[in-house]
């Protein structure tokens, strides 16, 4: 049986929230079975609110944005707008000039990368990473170092999935230009001490982006406080929309960066001799932006603030303990990540099944989880592993969502006649 995760929260019964109701898709069922959806660290559901601001603009407002002189072009842009400063407010950002909008998580990363990176790096330079990094974390600061010579530099994490940041500061010196850290790894659920490493970067000299994309449903998340020059995250994984999703950059390292993209709306002006170009967020904003999904991640952020991050966060706590008893105490599974500080996700192994083929028993049961290397392909190297199952949890999951887990965990070792029984 694993030891349990200690958290830094403390669950009581206050700690639970009923807010399933307001996310249409948990009312159906899947083989006929209710649906224990647990893979939220792949996407969150969307909550009625969600949805009907996507649809409404689209019944109502639509029309694109900016330069448009007739009444809808100018009230999309106020609706467009207004999602912007909720973002500034959801994560505390100077100010509204400072939030780019995305693709996602992994856009916004590769804009930073192709933007900024190409412009600062050297050959020789050093790009500070750590072992939890999802592959969008690592992949675009290995292309940028195949296009300036930068190298890689690689923080390595203990068997219980925590950064030995002893190592992180042996790692820091004068050619470090950049650390890229995620927030909360969305393999293990470790929650790193971003505004520390962030503070120990700045004293190096270094520029710092965190991957936030498994945080901010998670927790609250104050840029300034870390300290950070960007912060990425996606929507999707904020109950809202796909496809959109946020840049923050400090003022004045946007003001310093030039476009990454060329088109519409990036510009001030434009001649076949030269073009000048828009101040930030515009600069970085190009062609035709995905509206509706801006106004619905507003809309998520307006639900999750109505809700209250600190509830939410309390919630899950509470439902982490618990799941982490329920499944670690099973015999034959194994709990990977057991970090001191952690949020939202709890993987494991269950001797003799394949994750693949636990995923696949869970599903005929109607849980939904992940199974896999979760895009961490180096940190599965580095625990032994090719892969693990995934549990993931959102404001939504309950109790009965773990004994659903719990009993097709049983199903499995029943099939492949792997179970203990007392």
């Amino acid at each position: 049986m694993n030891a349990p995760v200690t958290s830094p929260l403390t669950a009581t019964s206050t700690d639970r929230l009923d807010v399933a109701a307001d996310f249409p898709i948990l009312a159906r069922t899947v083989h006929g079975r209710r649906l224990a959806y647990l893979d939220n660290g792949a996407t969150t559901q969307k909550p009625e609110a969600v949805i009907e601001a996507e649809a409404r603009f689209y019944r109502e407002s639509n029309a694109n944005i900016h330069r448009g002189v007739h009444w809808l072009s100018q009230h999309a842009t106020a609706l467009y707008d207004a999602a912007r400063e909720t973002v500034q407010r959801f994560i505390n950002a100077a100010d509204a000039a400072e939030i780019v909008f995305t693709r996602g998580t992994t856009e916004a990363i590769n804009l930073v990368a192709q933007s900024w990176g190409r412009d600062e790096l050297r050959p020789g330079d050093e790009i500070v990473l750590t072992t939890l990094e999802h592959h969008s974390n690592i992949v675009p600061w290995q292309l940028l170092c195949e296009q300036t010579g930068a190298v890689l530099k690689v923080v390595p994490v203990s068997e219980r999935g925590e950064l030995e940041l002893d190592a992180f500061d042996a790692l820091l010196g004068p050619r470090t230009q950049l650390v890229a850290i995620t927030h909360v790894s969305n393999a293990l659920g470790t929650v790193n001490p971003v505004a520390e490493l962030t503070a120990k970067a700045k004293v190096a000299g270094a520029v710092v982006l965190v991957d936030g994309a498994q945080a901010v449903a998670h927790q609250k998340v104050d840029v300034q406080a870390i300290g950070c020059d960007f912060y990425a995250f996606s929507g999707h994984k904020l109950y809202g929309p796909t496809g959109i999703g946020v840049l923050y950059g400090r003022a004045g390292v946007l003001a310093a960066m030039p476009p990454w993209q060329g088109g519409g709306d990036m510009i001030r002006t434009v001649s076949f001799e030269r073009t000048t170009y828009a101040e930030p967020p515009a600069r970085f904003e190009a062609g035709t932006p995905n509206i509706a999904g801006a106004i619905g991640l507003g809309a998520a952020i307006d639900y999750v603030n109505a809700v209250g991050i600190e509830r939410i966060a309390a919630h899950e706590q509470a439902l982490l303990a618990h799941a982490t008893a329920a499944v670690g105490g099973i015999p034959g599974v194994r709990l990977i990540g057991t970090a001191a500080h952690k949020t939202g996700i709890l993987s494991f192994l269950v001797d003799g099944i394949h994750p693949h083929d636990l995923g696949t028993i869970l599903d005929s049961e109607g849980v939904a989880i992940r199974a896999g290397h979760h895009c961490a392909m180096p940190l599965m190297t580095r625990l032994g592993i090719p892969g693990t199952a995934r549990a993931s949890l959102a404001m939504y999951n309950d109790e009965a969502d773990i004994d659903a887990l719990v009993a097709a965990i049983h199903k499995a070792q029943e099939l492949f006649g792997t179970r203990s029984r007392p």
